[in-house]
């Protein structure tokens, strides 16, 4: 037999283990996990929308971007307090406004004296609402549809909301989502409560 002189190379055939193949669909499950969270974040979110203007002051400043779950009203229906986002009478070309949820379906809402009454009794609010001074059209008691919601802004005397004409009264199905998160300056990144 001869023998080879120099350097050999010797191939060595590698197996597959079982802790391989455990490593293997791991990485895949932990791949696929988060693909579908990232797809569940986007439903849910998936919309950022811009606050433009005054009207929900100090609650949201203009041009602060919010986050608006656009899942929560498919389970369940916007709460008194929500700030919800919706455009006016379903206009496509109207940007989202961004108003305080004040009276329900079924109720009866108006303005009196620069408050607001639901069911003929004061809504108690927040004292830092500026007083009414112009109750557009809940000058007159306004009984809400099974799906009709008032808004009012936070700026109440800076605000186009359910007491103007053009915005009225608004309809579930007009409403986009409840905002939830905003986001600007660093003092101005949160929840909104």
């Amino acid at each position: 037999m001869a023998r080879h002189k120099g350097l050999t190379f010797y191939e060595k055939k590698k197996k597959i283990s079982k802790e391989m193949i455990r490593e293997i669909f791991a990485l895949f499950f932990y791949c696929f996990a988060a693909v579908l969270l990232a797809f569940v974040i986007v439903l849910l979110v998936g919309m950022k929308v811009s606050v433009i203007g005054v009207s929900m002051e100090p609650a949201l400043q203009n041009g602060q971007e919010v986050l608006v779950n656009r899942f929560i009203y498919k389970l369940l229906s916007p709460k008194r307090g929500d700030i919800v986002v919706f455009l006016p009478n379903g206009n496509k070309n109207s940007h989202y406004y961004l108003k305080r949820v004040i009276a329900l379906p079924g109720e009866t809402i108006q303005i009196i004296g620069g408050y607001v009454y639901i069911n003929g009794e004061l809504l108690k609010e927040d004292e830092s609402y500026d007083k009414i001074a112009d109750p557009g059209i809940a000058e007159n008691e306004i009984t809400l549809g099974i799906d009709e919601y008032f808004v009012l802004g936070d700026n109440r005397n800076n605000s186009e909301d359910s007491r103007s004409g053009n915005i009225g009264i608004v309809n579930e199905d007009n409403i986009t989502g409840k905002a939830w998160f905003h986001f600007g300056s660093d003092e101005n990144i949160g929840f909104i409560k």
